[in-house]
């Protein structure tokens, strides 16, 4: 999820390469963070794991206009989007939720969006 955020244009042209586990005290604005993930078994054939991921997006821009494009962007980019990495894949991945709203101080303005993941694990043919 990393990489494909990463290297995503319509996303690397809001936060650039700024998109991590945990923001450094002093990041550069705006940034997204991944934050919370859940994770349970799926009763289902290949060992099916749901995942419930939050992504949330930083801005200082003085209105909501870069929050909502961030989250805008996050969703283009993950939605339905199929990835692989460490013998995974997704079976789906979908933007379920995404709200944007201020700081109690004013300052920020923050992006929030869920994800719902189901992945699988990769079948290894000989």
């Amino acid at each position: 999820m990393l990489a494909a955020l990463k290297g995503d244009a319509a996303v690397a042209a809001l936060v650039g390469g700024r998109v991590f586990d945990q923001a450094p005290e002093e990041a550069e604005h705006p940034y997204l963070v991944i934050g919370r993930c859940e994770s349970r078994p799926v009763a289902a054939d290949g060992g099916g794991v749901e995942q419930r991921l939050t992504l949330t997006g930083v801005s200082r821009f003085a209105g909501s206009e870069e929050a909502k494009a961030v989250a805008a962007a996050v969703r283009a980019c993950l939605h339905e989007a199929v990835l692989e990495a460490d013998g995974v894949r997704t079976a789906t991945l979908r933007a379920n939720f995404a709200d944007v709203f201020r700081a109690g101080d004013g300052r920020r303005t923050y992006a929030v969006v869920r994800l719902r993941a189901v992945t699988e694990e990769v079948s290894r043919e000989s």
